[in-house]
C-alpha cells in the first residue's frame, strides 16, 4: 500500500454506478451523496488496477508520483 499510487475518478465519464465502491476490497472508495469518491488513497495497492478495469465507463485512472 502506498501514498504514491492511487485512483483518480473522471466525473465527466462517471455514471455513479458505484461499481468501484463495491468492488475494492481495500476500502479506497466511499459513496458520498450517491457518487464514488476516493476516501483512503493510502490503502490503494501498488500497481493494482482492478477498479480501473471493472469500471464500465472507463472513468478511473491511476496516478503515480
Amino acid at each position: 500500500m502506498t501514498k504514491d499510487w492511487y485512483p483518480i475518478i473522471d466525473y465527466s465519464k462517471c455514471v455513479e454506478c458505484l461499481t468501484c465502491v463495491n468492488f475494492c476490497p481495500h476500502g479506497v472508495f466511499e459513496a458520498k451523496d450517491g457518487k464514488p469518491s476516493v476516501k483512503n488513497r493510502e490503502a490503494c495497492v501498488d500497481m493494482c488496477k482492478g477498479c480501473e478495469k471493472i469500471c464500465p465507463e472507463k472513468a478511473i485512472t491511476h496516478a503515480s508520483k
